[in-house]
């Protein structure tokens, strides 16, 4: 018996459902799969699974529905696999509830690194509360107490918004963030062009905590989607 993750996996099409199990199998981590969306429910709610890898074009049921299903009731880490590559789509499933999305077709080294990542995060949130007045990445140090963040023992001095939004990525690492999310999160009141000021102030606070912006190391960019921070 080992102490792996407890997967389960979603998918219709069974020679990706066989490729991504026998993956998971070589990596040590326990799984259980289905091709239905129903029945991924009651799986999830009878096994209690650690994270789920889910593909949207399910035959019973689309894959958005049973993420606002499993989201009524539990945070088990989602990570899409989907061949659907419309932004809009990506955002909806983000948007209901999804920890990540991946657009088929996938290299497997990605998705187990996705599956780390999320299994960190989850982690994380559920037990280490130890540093929660710290949140510490590479070189990149922000301290919530002292609302103080610092490049390579170097203070960065942000503005208000542009801090608001560090220490909202810093709530989610490694999870891709839509901008209808930021912008709720961050906008008090609407102010009309809320996307295009959110690009504007990212693209300033790049500038002060990238060595390269065009070459981040912290902050990535998910084209048309949101942005995402590195957790390692």
């Amino acid at each position: 018996m080992n102490n792996k993750a407890y997967i389960l996996v979603v998918e219709d099409d069974k020679p990706i459902r066989n490729f991504i199990t026998a993956s998971l199998k070589v990596q040590g981590f326990n799984y259980i799969e289905t091709d239905k969306g129903a029945e991924a429910i009651v799986l999830t709610m009878s096994h209690k699974p650690d994270l789920i890898i889910l593909d949207l074009g399910l035959p019973d049921m689309d894959g958005i529905n049973v993420i606002r299903k499993v989201r009524e009731w539990s945070k088990v880490p989602i990570i899409v696999v989907s061949a659907r590559e419309n932004e809009r789509q990506k955002i909806e499933a983000l948007d209901n509830g999804a920890d990540d999305y991946l657009t088929k077709p996938f290299g497997i080294g990605e998705l187990l690194a996705r599956i780390r990542v999320s299994l960190r995060h989850s982690m994380m949130n559920g037990n280490d509360k130890k540093n929660i007045g710290v949140f510490k990445v590479k070189d990149l140090v922000v301290d919530f107490n002292k609302r103080k963040v610092t490049i390579d023992n170097e203070e960065i001095h942000l503005t208000p918004m542009e801090y608001k939004i560090m220490a909202l990525l810093c709530e989610f690492p490694g999870k891709v963030l839509t901008h209808n999310f930021i912008i709720k999160k961050i906008w008090v009141l609407p102010v009309g062009n809320e996307t295009q000021s959110l690009r504007v102030f990212m693209a300033s606070l790049r500038r002060k905590i990238e060595k390269n912006p065009a070459q981040p190391q912290y902050i990535y960019t998910e084209v048309g989607v949101g942005y995402r921070l590195v957790d390692n």
